[in-house]
């Protein structure tokens, strides 16, 4: 009878990766586990007396702290540091869920909520950057594969959690939101070393770059790969505003779309990792192209959806192409980018998925309710199919890119 040990129960796709990327992995688990307000914060507000107008104004503070905080983490990441972009990020938006919970009127409540976006976004910047330069480029793509698994573990239990929590009392889902961002804090603070804040020298690459954006705006690649990511991570970013929209609309209860939130999170959390291991031997960008196209064909499916069969069978289609593309964008962004701008190239990609999750919010909406919803589904099914495809034609300028990198 063959021996169990720790090591075999790794996901292949994930062995050999080394022990930061499996502190971060962890303790990005333990992180999400205290996403719970977000989720339930409509309902929170509600209960304090916040009518529907001025809850639009917290909810609107929320999404402009995810326009403004991976801007900043990505400067701090390269400026000071991942490890104190991190623990400054992780403290703020701890401290700023108490601010939220404490605060007596409805715009003390936007400043708390754009507090708590703005300093939980700029985490993930440094993280990647830290992941970057943990591991070489052919194994990028594992290592925020496996970031994502370990986020979408803790999404899929604190899915459970908050509804528990939520009807014992609001007050628990903001003492495990905090204490969660605070034991990640610990972990970074014990266990993570930082590369680059162990580097005190600058270099001539980094006096010539500057400290802002400009690295990454003179970069034409990268200006014609992070819009491209950005109409796929739009197209997906429908699943948290339209279809909730469209059960509703479907004369389906709230508790559908519940375990269609379950049938996502157990599909990815089952199958990414070996999805991961099966498709590292292709090239990158035509998986992301065939990932891209499942998730727009799977949100287009919704329009054509009016029973839970139906809402299930679209489910299935864009979760697959979700386990497909998982951790190629920000690993091709990473090859990118020069090792002194990481962090400010990681910013630009985690602004990208803050603007795109942004617009399904606003213009998603907007399109859905005025427009009619069929406008919407055509749209996703023919920009999120589009920009796979001229995201594969990319190809051979990625590879050559990332050669000549590998050669410097």
């Amino acid at each position: 009878m063959p021996t169990l040990t720790a090591s075999s129960l790794i996901p292949s796709s994930f062995r050999g990766l080394p022990s930061v990327v499996w502190t971060i992995f962890a303790g990005t688990i333990v992180n999400r586990l205290g996403y719970l307000v977000t989720p339930f914060l409509v309902f929170f507000l509600a209960a304090r007396g916040v009518t529907g107008a001025e809850t639009s104004y917290v909810l609107g503070a929320l999404g402009t702290g995810n326009l403004l905080g991976p801007a900043v983490g990505g400067i701090l990441a390269d400026r000071i540091g991942r490890r104190p972009t991190m623990l400054i990020g992780l403290i703020g938006a701890s401290a700023a869920q108490g601010a939220l919970f404490l605060a007596p009127g409805v715009w003390t409540m936007a400043a708390a909520a754009l507090l708590i976006s703005a300093a939980g976004s700029t985490v993930s910047p440094a993280a990647y950057a830290l992941l970057a330069d943990a591991v070489d480029s052919e194994r990028r793509r594992r290592a925020y594969a496996l970031f994502g698994w370990g986020v979408n573990i803790g999404t899929a239990v604190a899915g459970v959690l908050g509804g528990y929590l939520a009807a014992r009392g609001y007050w628990l889902l903001f003492v495990v939101d905090a204490g969660s961002m605070l034991a990640y804090a610990l972990v970074v603070a014990v266990r993570l070393k930082d590369p680059k804040g162990e580097t005190s020298r600058e270099t001539s690459e980094e006096k010539k770059d500057g400290i802002g954006y400009g690295v990454v705006l003179r970069d034409r690649l990268a200006l014609l790969l992070l819009p491209l990511f950005g109409v796929q991570l739009f197209v997906y970013s429908l699943t948290e505003v339209a279809l909730p929209l469209a059960v509703h609309d479907s004369g389906l209860s709230p508790a559908v779309y519940g375990a269609m939130a379950a049938v996502n999170a157990i599909l990815v959390v089952a199958l990414q990792p070996f999805a991961t291991a099966r498709l590292s031997r292709f090239p990158q960008l035509a998986v992301q192209g065939a990932g891209g196209t499942l998730i727009a064909g799977g949100v287009a499916l919704t329009g054509l959806a009016d029973s839970v069969a139906g809402f299930t069978v679209s489910v299935v289609v864009w979760s697959l192409g979700e386990v497909v593309v998982a951790g190629i964008a920000a690993g091709v962004v990473a090859n990118l980018a020069p090792a002194h701008a990481r962090g400010r190239y990681q910013g630009a990609f985690s602004w990208t998925w803050g603007l795109a999750r942004f617009a399904a919010l606003t213009l998603g909406v907007a399109a859905y309710t005025t427009l009619g919803p069929s406008v919407l589904w055509w749209t996703a099914l023919v920009a999120g199919t589009a920009a796979a495809l001229a995201t594969v034609a990319l190809t051979a300028r990625v590879n050559a890119r990332t050669a000549h990198e590998l050669a410097a």
